[in-house]
């Protein structure tokens, strides 16, 4: 079973699957996909990835703000976050972070936001699910700030190993989507190759960063399984062993997921 560790369900282009998220969940699944993690990025839509967690066994979600979802005088308040984590279904806490690429200038105020998601994750104990891009060295001074007594994980991880092994001696995971399988990803692969067994996660990002042959593309929970098929094949270990490492891993780290044995 393989487990899509990151996708934004209420975002995903359905066209293909004639509109119907219930379709394209059974496409996923009859791939081999058990289980997925519907991510939070803003305030407007906590309570759509809420009711996707109520209305399928076999999806969770996250709440949080997305650090390019955030705007001045509206960062999110630790109250808010604490009161919207504590409901069924909701078993992490971002995605979070820091994005200079695209806000540069809007540093201070991601850091603000950042620190804040921390603090709530320290508070719930629940993991913290954390977007980095352009911003390496905060976001480890932050991690190392925080200090956290549980796990979380880099999603989409697109940096260097040695931004990698930091996060990894942080106690936290690695997860990789379809841009491992895109030409210009050696650096990335490299990265993959290297991560160990037990920190890895696999996700789709969908509706974003399809996978080869998909590149382009909308994407969907079911292009999970060619980044999973991709790793197995580039880390030199059969498929059904990664597919069950990363969906136990997933497991671990995500303690109260709804997962099926």
């Amino acid at each position: 079973m393989l487990v899509d560790s990151h996708c934004h369900l209420d975002r995903l282009d359905l066209s293909i699957h004639g509109g119907c998220l219930d379709t394209a969940l059974d496409a996923a699944r009859q791939r081999g996909v058990g289980h997925f993690l519907c991510i939070g990025v803003s305030a407007e839509n906590t309570a759509a990835v809420k009711a996707l967690a109520q209305r399928y066994e076999d999806v969770d979600c996250s709440v949080g703000v997305h650090p390019l979802d955030l705007e001045p005088g509206t960062e999110p308040a630790l109250e808010w976050l604490l009161s919207e984590l504590d409901a069924p279904g909701v078993v992490a806490i971002g995605e979070t972070g820091l994005d200079y690429h695209y806000e540069p200038e809007a540093a201070a105020l991601q850091q603000q936001s950042f620190r804040l998601h921390l603090e709530a994750a320290r508070i719930c104990g629940k993991p913290v699910i954390v977007h980095t891009r352009a911003a390496r060295s905060d976001t480890l001074d932050l991690l190392r700030e925080a200090a956290l007594p549980q796990a979380g994980v880099l999603h989409c991880f697109t940096e260097d190993w040695n931004m990698a092994k930091a996060a990894l001696d942080l106690g936290f995971y690695i997860s990789l989507s379809g841009i491992v399988t895109f030409r210009n990803a050696d650096a990335l692969r490299d990265v993959a190759r290297r991560i160990p067994a037990d920190r890895l996660l696999v996700e789709t990002d969908s509706p974003y960063l399809a996978p080869i042959p998909y590149r382009g593309k909308s994407n969907l929970p079911q292009y999970v399984r060619e980044v999973a098929e991709f790793l197995a094949d580039w880390r030199g270990v059969d498929f059904e062993s990664l597919a069950s490492q990363t969906t136990a891993n997933f497991k671990r780290l995500f303690p109260q997921a709804r997962i099926n044995p």
